[in-house]
């Protein structure tokens, strides 16, 4: 798949996995967000392997990130998405929402999903809408994961 990689002002979003830093998507994962609490680093790096990922730096510090997990056909689940506190504010995530929304095979597209407690207005501005009927809709979901003591 072809890296797409594009610059505004000091920031940079890339699809080029070889600038991710994997630590740090880890260490906002597993200690910032409320969705991935505990996740294990190996987890993580898998996922992001298994995904369409899309870094956002400044200068060369990964700030934000956001991935897609994909068929490459008909169906994506947008997951993971942040920004860096510090960094809040100044229209990343809407340049990072437009770099993902016009991804080619992200465009492609028949259905793409996101879970977010926070953040509807900013999902709403590209398309994104509650689902109908969400009776149809099911779930595996096991909260505590990576939290669970065996």
């Amino acid at each position: 798949m072809e890296t797409i990689e594009i610059h505004e002002g000091e920031y940079t979003v890339s699809t080029d996995r070889s600038r991710l830093d994997i630590n740090a998507i880890h260490d906002y994962l597993s200690r910032e967000s409320y969705w991935s609490q505990n996740i294990p680093f190996d987890i993580v790096k898998q996922s992001v392997e298994n995904s369409i990922p899309f870094g956002v730096y400044h200068g060369q510090q990964q700030i934000g990130f956001a991935r897609v997990i994909t068929d490459n056909a008909l169906f994506g689940y947008l997951a993971d998405v942040y920004i860096l506190t510090p960094h809040r504010g100044k229209g990343l995530s809407k340049l990072l929402m437009r770099i993902i929304m016009n991804h080619p095979v992200i465009k492609g597209l028949r259905r793409l999903l996101l879970i977010t407690s926070d953040a509807h207005g900013l999902y709403r501005q590209f398309g994104f809408t509650e689902i109908p009927n969400p009776e149809k809709y099911m779930q595996v979901h096991i909260a505590d994961l990576y939290t669970k003591k065996e």
